[in-house]
């Protein structure tokens, strides 16, 4: 990796090359770039006398100088092919300025298992514009969590990468909305001469996750015209938790001795008539009827008075930890030049891909009657068996024998994304000003088949038909014994089964016209500028299965599964001018405007941002840098055109802790009857206001001797009105609050007030029957304009190349991030939350990663790594080790057209840090991978 920062580059060549490489702090989205070949960045680097005018990130003037006020981060596609990286996504990951975690592939119970987002500085994945070649494409058609719309990087082949550029700070004046946190510039390639084909194949050495890669680059060019063309094809076999021996079973709770970890219930029956006490009927064995047969099963001896169990270890062995992926994807860039004046340009990037995805095995409890609110029977599901005469509850677990194997459970994605560009572009007024206009349309489309159980289907299967509802309001069934303890034949299984389908889409249609030149001259040089005009008109269409929704009024609803729906359309217009003036040979100032005109159905109208930045160089290898920016965010627009939506999520029941003595900070935190999860209902809310914010970063950029350099940058980011759903905690407490009619500490609240009224709205509590004991069935949650977040940290960088004619050529690398302060207000005058050091967050305190290459002759050898700092335990008492994960890799030249490689990621084989008191599948944050050890081979041919 490569962070290039703002330095002259006027001094000798050894220090020029090295600071090309390194400190470069704009990178190029310009089509100038001239790639006749994968490029490393030592080619990169060379020196040159007259450098061509170049567009930077960050910036759309020219410049002669590539130099600028905020620092920016290269990625070239030869280093992410020599560091072992797979996709573009764990290239991008594994950088510094990634704090934040995002929901990924072991959260297969989320809304977008099957994407891979970015979190730049831990403010969430739609906090960071993702550009193109300089444009803005379509975003995933699932909302991230349900809520909020991003750019999903895994449908961007590697093979047609040329570079990627991330500007770290805000950049709403330059961008518009959506670059408050900052830029990644995906920047393809253009003007390929030659073609070349490689082929990489893989596997982990801890089982499953066989994976290949086809890919072929090519290009021609003549004397008017250019082409550039590339194709991938990429198989990735799917790995599950069973796989993995930390996490195949309950037994794996490092909070507990293994043999006394506790299961699951894979066949509950509880006597709710008698304190819970387990029914266990006659002629049922103690292998629990031959159900469960797999991953550690058998009953459990527990208390006398309750009875036995039938527990089950392996529960969530059938999730996958990595999906199942076949992606084919192609690129075209073409250029045609009428005059020397004037290039016509086109481009298209098209992609198919198809993935198989699942969850932890299915199961049935007696929650029949509402997926969502369990508004009958409460939150533990409670009915009135006749043939037994006493209330029952009920949980039912079905094991990969019973269903048809590991795999016969899988949702399947079908994608399809097609991106197409095209323009003109030219010179005016005696080649004084270029000029570009372009009009583009990207479309991402997805369909996906779940296999699930139908409610009335199951609930036939195992109690029958309602017979009832008893005084208290329960329903009243016969439940079958004989099914219930007996293995689950495959056929009686698909004969319960539907499949859930959602249709989802997005796109965006845009043009723009960009001029960019020097005004005039003044005495420390000439005054460049640049200005644009932008239309888009984005929209997007999400179409869940009627049956899985609140509004569902059928027969036929999808038992234990929710979703979202949604659609809308919002049209944007921009006017932005820059300036960059020389106001001394050693100083000079970079100033940006622009106006953003929104049309939708919210009260966003506009937005006008600023920013401005300093570069000082006192001496010739100094660069004192700052840049002070305004920024802000329309709302997502599933935040906004959300139509009614379900959700589940686990709650602490503050005011039933509280009402019985409890202590909301004590004992009450693990306790069953105050912890349970609920159905919610959600939608968009139309009349959010745009979020805004203010980014400041200083820094300095030392080139100590020609062959050291060092960076250090201080950035602070601060959001107003950030758009959220307001958090269960917060909801809660506020809500228990206005039914005690006091706080906490004991100071009064008044129960009658207008706050109160909204609070208890939201929260819908079954009531006071004999076994519910006014808990929560549903709540609602509605997205808000948050107070405040805030972010600071520090960004460090060095870079030191060392060339020797007898041992070769070494490069080495470091960077570093510590996050400072990432804190939350939820709403005007509530308590500021630290959410850096906040286990439910999962943010990185601090990262740092590495690299050193080593070129000789044919060889070139290279190894890196990162090391992600420690974080609080899961109890908040302690902290954990740091993740340090080391990746090496080897190409040899084997002639002049053939190369061949090996590259190891996770080369010692590391696992997350232990944590003993995480005591919650999967014993782990989730932020940390538990693939292992992964090790590749590929060959490369050129053929000409």
């Amino acid at each position: 990796m490569t962070t290039r920062s703002t330095y002259s580059l006027r001094r000798q060549p050894l220090t020029a090359a090295i600071l090309t490489t390194l400190l470069f702090s704009g990178g190029a989205f310009a089509q100038e770039t001239n790639d006749t070949g994968a490029q490393s960045a030592q080619s990169q680097a060379e020196p040159q006398e007259n450098l061509d005018r170049i567009v930077v990130t960050g910036s759309r003037i020219k410049r002669a100088e590539v130099e600028g006020p905020t620092p920016v981060t290269i990625v070239t596609a030869d280093e992410i092919e020599k560091e072992g990286f797979a996709t573009v996504y764990d290239a991008l990951n594994s950088l510094s300025q990634f704090t934040g975690t995002v929901q990924n592939e072991l959260n297969q119970n989320g809304f977008t298992p099957n994407a891979s987002f970015l979190n730049l500085r831990g403010l969430g994945p739609g906090y960071q514009l993702v550009l193109i070649n300089g444009r803005r494409t379509a975003d995933y058609p699932l909302p991230y969590n349900s809520q909020s719309n991003a750019v999903n990087l895994a449908n961007i082949p590697a093979s047609a990468i040329s570079r990627i550029e991330v500007l770290s700070g805000g950049a709403s004046a330059i961008y518009g909305s959506d670059a408050v946190a900052g830029v990644v510039n995906i920047i393809l390639k253009t003007n390929y001469e030659g073609d070349e084909v490689s082929l990489r194949v893989g596997t982990t050495t801890q089982g499953g996750g066989d994976s290949s890669r086809l890919q072929w680059v090519g290009g021609k060019t003549g004397d008017q015209w250019s082409a550039t063309y590339a194709v991938e094809y990429l198989e990735r076999e799917e790995i599950f938790a069973s796989q993995r021996d930390f996490m195949d079973s309950f037994r794996d709770d490092p909070s507990v001795n293994s043999a006394d970890a506790l299961p699951v219930e894979g066949i509950r029956l509880r006597n709710r008539s008698a304190g819970g006490a387990r029914i266990w009927p006659n002629g049922v064995d103690a292998n629990c009827g031959g159900t469960f047969q797999e991953f550690e099963t058998f009953r459990v001896p527990t208390n006398p008075a309750l009875g036995q169990l039938c527990g089950y270890y392996g529960f969530p062995a059938t999730q996958q930890i990595r999906n199942a992926d076949s992606n084919l994807s192609g690129y075209f860039y073409g250029t045609y030049d009428f005059t020397d004046g004037l290039q016509a340009f086109a481009q298209v990037s098209l992609s198919q891909a198809n993935a198989k995805v699942a969850s932890s095995t299915q199961f049935w409890s007696s929650s029949l009657e509402s997926s969502f609110t369990n508004q009958l029977n409460g939150a533990q599901g409670i009915i009135f068996a006749q043939n037994l005469g006493v209330f029952v509850d009920a949980q039912r677990i079905f094991t990969p024998s019973e269903v048809g194997g590991l795999g016969s459970q899988q949702t399947k994605y079908d994608e399809r994304s097609i991106d197409i560009a095209t323009g003109l572009r030219g010179s005016m007024f005696d080649n004084r000003f270029d000029w570009e206009a372009y009009i583009s349309h990207a479309r991402y489309e997805l369909e996906s088949e779940q296999p699930r159980f139908l409610a009335n289907n199951i609930r036939d299967y195992f109690v029958g038909p309602r017979l009832g509802t008893t005084a208290s309001g329960y329903g009243i069934y016969n439940l079958n014994l004989q099914r219930y303890f007996s293995p689950l034949g495959v056929d009686a299984f698909n004969s319960m089964i539907t499949k859930v389908k959602t249709d989802a889409q997005s796109e965006v249609t845009q043009g723009g016209f960009t001029l960019s030149g020097d005004l005039f001259e003044l005495p420390a040089g000439a005054v460049g500028m640049a200005a644009t005009i932008e239309f888009a008109s984005q929209e997007y269409d999400l179409q869940p299965d009627a049956r899985i929704l609140p509004t569902y009024t059928g027969t036929e609803r999808v038992y234990n599964l929710t979703g979202t729906g949604g659609g809308g359309e919002r049209d944007r217009y921009a006017l932005g001018i820059e300036f960059s003036v020389p106001v001394l040979e050693t100083l000079k100032l970079n100033v940006a405007g622009r106006y953003d005109k929104y049309d939708d159905i919210t009260q966003v109208d506009g937005a006008a941002t600023w920013s401005a930045g300093l570069e000082w160089r006192p001496f010739s290898n100094l660069l004192l840098r700052a840049n002070h920016s305004t920024s802000f965010r329309a709302p997502d627009m599933h935040y906004i055109f959300a139509r009614e939506s379900g959700f589940f999520v686990g709650i602490f029941d503050e005011y039933r802790c509280r009402r019985d003595g409890g202590s909301p900070t004590g004992a009450c935190r693990t306790d069953p009857d105050y912890v349970y999860t609920v159905g919610g209902t959600r939608r968009g809310n139309p009349e959010l206001e745009e979020e805004t914010g203010k980014s400041t970063t200083v820094g300095v950029v030392w080139d100590i001797v020609d062959n050291l350099s060092i960076s250090v940058d201080w950035y602070n980011i601060k959001l107003e009105g950030a758009v959220s759903d307001i958090s269960t905690d917060y909801l809660l407490r506020n809500e228990a609050d206005c039914r005690l009619g006091q706080r906490r500490d004991g100071s009064p609240v008044n129960s009658s007030s207008s706050d109160c009224a909204y609070f208890l709205s939201l929260v819908n509590r079954v009531g006071t029957g004999p076994f519910t004991d006014d808990q929560v069935g549903s709540y609602r949650s509605i997205p808000i304009n948050q107070a405040m977040i805030e972010t600071s940290g520090i960004d460090a960088t060095a870079r030191y190349r060392l060339d020797t004619d007898r041992f070769g050529n070494f490069n080495f690398n470091l960077g570093w991030t510590h996050v400072l302060k990432l804190e939350e207000q939820e709403f005007p005058g509530s308590e500021v939350r630290n959410i850096r050091d906040n286990p439910q967050y999962f943010n990185q305190r601090s990262r740092l990663n590495w690299g050193v290459d080593w070129e000789r002759g044919d060889w070139q050898v290279n190894v890196n790594g990162f090391r992600n700092g420690s974080l609080p335990n899961w109890a908040e008492t302690d902290r954990i080790a740091p993740y340090i994960i080391w990746n090496a890799g080897l190409q040899k030249k084997i002639t002049d057209k053939m190369t061949i490689g090996f590259a190891v990621q996770n080369l010692l084989d590391k696992g997350a840090p232990r944590d003993d008191t995480f005591n919650s599948y999967p014993f782990f944050w989730r932020s940390y991978s538990p693939i292992g050890r992964e090790v590749f081979a590929n060959i490369n041919y050129k053929f000409n």
